[in-house]
């Protein structure tokens, strides 16, 4: 005799749960799995020096280089043949060309401007994504023009503005304010519009954290020597975390396309309560000192750097990310192809 349905119901409530089931062989795990890695999830971030056939090591970024405008064009060549979607394109600006208003940031021939026209003119179907800050043009190596001591928050803007405007003309795809400035998303995406760029697109590094996962980085881009005080007056508190629904929901009001939480692993939570709230298309940069901390771990044996470098990249699409900036992109792409 079969018992009621409620009776047979309640008994099998009753059972051990077995979710071991679904993790009993690769078949059964894949099947299961909520989230995966793709190539089209990888921005690769690529730092660009002067000269011609210059591959220059960054020391403190093991695996990572500095390239040439014409070694720059050859990686994105690689870029576009693995099927990574955009590079996000860094200057290391040489010390002569540095001051305090960070004017070579306004130069329309200048290393960025150069190497977009030059990528663009090769491998026209890869995105390329520019940094607008003045960080890597100032000879006191902060993201605003200084005075007394204090960050000038309208009339960096108003630089701002001028640096977007010669990327955009130069062939940028996406505009990536990375300078915490109040009101630049505006001003920027206004006078995209005026001047005739209503397809550039604005991805805002809206949850910028002052961070100590930056050095690396800093030393790519040749402003680690020269960086005085801190950044905390306008990169965010890391105990904050309303704060940057704040940023990130007046970027968006502002005219944002896309929003960046940067750096990442520290900060899933927030990338998660980004993409919670507001639904919209939410990026992160694994930043150097993340990057250099997985390597040198793999370097002395502490871990496998493989591993650990998809499992890290795979958080990030749990927390909520449609895009990743990595400085594993290349080598993930060419593992992820590898398996295919």
């Amino acid at each position: 005799m079969r018992w009621p349905l409620e009776n047979r119901l309640e008994t099998r409530l009753d059972l051990p749960r077995r979710l071991r089931r679904g993790r009993k062989a690769e078949w059964a795990r894949k099947l299961m799995r909520e989230n995966r890695l793709t190539v089209e999830d990888l921005i690769w971030p690529v730092f660009i020096t002067e000269g011609t056939g210059v591959t220059e090591a960054i020391a403190t970024m093991p695996g990572v280089n500095r390239y040439s405008m014409d070694q720059a064009v050859e990686q994105a060549r690689e870029a576009a043949s693995l099927g990574i979607p955009a590079l996000a394109l860094f200057p290391n600006t040489p010390s002569h060309l540095r001051d305090e208003t960070g004017s070579e940031a306004l130069n329309p021939d200048n290393l960025i401007c150069r190497a977009i026209r030059a990528i663009k003119a090769a491998v026209p179907e890869i995105g390329i994504i520019t940094d607008v800050a003045l960080d890597p043009y100032t000879s006191h190596g902060h993201d605003g023009l200084l005075a007394e001591g204090r960050i000038l928050n309208d009339e960096t803007v108003a630089m701002l503005v001028r640096q977007a405007l010669i990327q955009a003309d130069a062939g940028a795809d996406v505009i990536a304010p990375s300078d915490m400035m109040d009101g630049r998303v505006a001003a920027i995406r206004e006078a995209l519009d005026a001047a005739g760029f209503a397809d550039v697109s604005i991805m805002a590094y809206a949850a910028k954290y002052a961070s100590a996962f930056y050095g690396p980085f800093r030393d790519a881009v040749g402003s680690s020597g020269t960086l005085k005080g801190d950044k905390k007056t306008y990169q965010m508190d890391p105990a904050n975390a309303v704060e940057a629904l704040r940023e990130v929901e007046l970027d968006l009001a502002e005219g944002a396309d896309y929003v960046m939480v940067k750096p990442g692993m520290p900060y899933l939570d927030i990338i998660t309560r980004v993409k919670d709230h507001f639904g919209v298309p939410t990026f992160a940069y694994q930043v150097s000192g993340e990057y250099a901390m997985i390597m040198a771990a793999a370097e002395r044996g502490m871990l496998d750097g493989e591993k650990a470098m998809l499992e890290t990249l795979l958080a990030f699409k749990r927390a909520g990310c449609d895009g990743i900036l990595t400085y594993f992109a290349p080598r993930v792409a060419r593992l992820l192809a590898s398996r295919d």
